[in-house]
């Protein structure tokens, strides 16, 4: 049961991760996470006003500081998006899987061989996706004129450079590998609430830098919608992978929900047509392999 629950994490973040950062392209993230974290707050409020039941044990307060973690992590991601290409992005995010295998060797774990293999090819292809090979020699008198630049930059002919968001991805594979731990200890205490206290935590953290920041908010009726749809995907995911916590190790219930790259890959295969040079293909590839792996393992 809880190899299917985290596997149902992995598919209902798969699915927030791929149309939510999409929307923050438009909206920018900030304003896109607002509705986001209420469409889930709202959700998860109501699942739990309709159970009717208080929470069972204090431990499940360690939501909170998953969700702090989460959140800037998920910010991270969202921003990174913006920017870069969401099949490099996520696959990078997705190493956050390492974490949770650290803290089970900390706490006595030792991992398989197969989980070894797994964080050398993790580690590898997210070296060979983040690197954007130098571009080709362009052609023709006008395009020779902008030989070795790309964007505003100078780029010396022959090197090459981290792809756009790389840096985003490493913090937002920082924020997540910090999530499983606590939020895997809130869930086996009360699953319902652990979730609850997740979102009111992570919405509180959003409110608070839109104080600071000062972002426009406005947003159209149906895309408002479509947001809080979005934002329930995403707390569907925290709540299956809080109780999948009541029934599995966090080191292996923590790799099989961080599988949700190949869904958003998947999807930004399909839906934008997405391309990448050879050598990140067999980064993005070797990534979401070493993370099976890990699972594997």
């Amino acid at each position: 049961m809880g190899i299917a629950l985290a596997l149902g994490a992995s598919l209902t973040w798969g699915l927030a991760d791929f149309f939510g950062p999409l929307q923050g392209r438009v909206l920018g993230a900030l304003r896109t996470l607002v509705y986001v974290q209420l469409g889930g707050l709202a959700g998860i409020a109501l699942i739990v006003a309709v159970r009717g039941k208080g929470p069972g044990d204090a431990a499940a307060l360690f939501a909170v500081p998953a969700a702090i973690s989460g959140t800037l992590g998920l910010f991270a991601f969202y921003r990174g998006i913006a920017i870069g290409a969401i099949s490099i992005i996520a696959p990078i995010a997705g190493i956050s899987a390492l974490l949770p295998v650290i803290v089970g060797v900390a706490s006595g774990d030792r991992p398989s061989a197969w989980q070894l293999l797994g964080i050398a090819a993790a580690l590898t292809g997210v070296f060979l996706a983040a690197r954007e090979p130098a571009a080709e020699r362009p052609v023709g008198a006008q395009r020779g004129a902008v030989e070795g630049v790309r964007g505003n930059r100078e780029v010396p002919p022959g090197l090459s450079r981290f792809a756009p968001g790389v840096g985003l991805a490493m913090l937002a594979a920082l924020g997540f590998g910090g999530y499983f731990p606590f939020m895997h200890a809130a869930g086996n205490a009360d699953f319902w609430w652990a979730a609850l206290i997740f979102r009111l935590t992570s919405t509180s953290v959003i409110l608070a830098a839109v104080a600071v920041r000062r972002p426009a908010l406005a947003v159209a009726p149906l895309r408002m919608s479509l947001l809080a749809l979005i934002g329930f995907g995403d707390m569907l995911g925290n709540l299956l992978f809080a109780a999948a916590s009541t029934s599995g190790l966090v080191s292996v219930t923590s790799v099989l929900a961080s599988l949700y790259p190949i869904v958003t890959v998947v999807l930004a295969r399909l839906v934008l047509s997405e391309r990448v040079s050879r050598s990140q293909e067999a980064g993005i590839g070797l990534t979401l392999a070493g993370v099976a792996l890990i699972s594997a393992g």
